[in-house]
């Protein structure tokens, strides 16, 4: 998304939901911005998941149609997080793996642009973020994700549907099978006990413990794959 689709989508913003157009948080929205940010601290990298974690599956569905804007808002099929948010993330999928398990992605770093967009078109603050606030998912602190069986590779049924903005994806729902509660139950406590905090209205969304320490983000995909700021290990 580029910074006049991000000025519109606030100018629009504004007219109903009062938001001041003086954001009240840092956003960084360019290269060079971004680059000193890594400098100053390679924890504020933003790593290709699937470079580092080369087991995890991916759906990403905001590259395609299938979504909550019922169009591709990301060019690619990839996921992002900040450094700490990965390193936590192949601990996870080394318990998993122990039990023939692994984890399945939706959903890592967002741009800022798309939690405006998302808002536009949704205008709830239960299942999407209000741009006033922004995502820890703006930040690369938040992971839209879900367990999947190795051997089958199929996803572990859970209450409700991804993204499904319901009361099914509450992580307090209890008409769901005992199955589909043990397995949300499963996904929980090993994000837990691994430096996640959950979110109470989504079964499969994570947000990284120490979220506050890194700024919104509102730069595309293509130029982290593109920069030379990407983590070398």
């Amino acid at each position: 998304m580029n910074k006049l689709f991000t000025a519109v989508l606030l100018i629009f913003l504004s007219a109903f939901a009062g938001y001041s157009q003086n954001c009240p948080f840092v956003i960084i929205n360019t290269l060079d911005a971004y680059k000193k940010a890594v400098a100053k601290s390679s924890d504020n990298a933003l790593i290709e998941i699937k470079k580092e974690v080369p087991s995890v599956a991916l759906d990403i569905t905001y590259a395609t149609s299938n979504n909550i804007a019922q169009k591709p808002v990301y060019s690619m099929a990839a996921a992002f997080a900040r450094k700490p948010v990965v390193e936590s993330l192949k601990k996870i999928q080394q318990e998993l793996n122990k039990q023939g398990l692994g984890l399945k992605i939706f959903d890592g770093y967002r741009p800022y642009a798309v939690t405006c967009l998302f808002y536009a078109a949704l205008r709830d603050t239960t299942f999407v973020a209000p741009p006033w606030r922004g995502s820890k998912h703006n930040r690369g602190c938040a992971l839209d994700l879900t367990i999947v069986d190795l051997k089958t590779g199929k996803e572990l049924d859970m209450p409700s549907a991804y993204d499904e903005a319901t009361e099914r994806s509450y992580q307090s729902y209890e008409k769901c099978t005992p199955l589909q509660a043990s397995n949300r139950k499963l996904l929980r406590d090993v994000m837990t006990a691994n430096g996640f905090q959950i979110y109470p209205y989504e079964w499969w969304h994570f947000d990284f413990i120490g979220w506050e320490k890194y700024d919104i983000m509102d730069i595309d995909f293509e130029v982290l794959v593109n920069s030379k700021s990407k983590v070398q290990n």
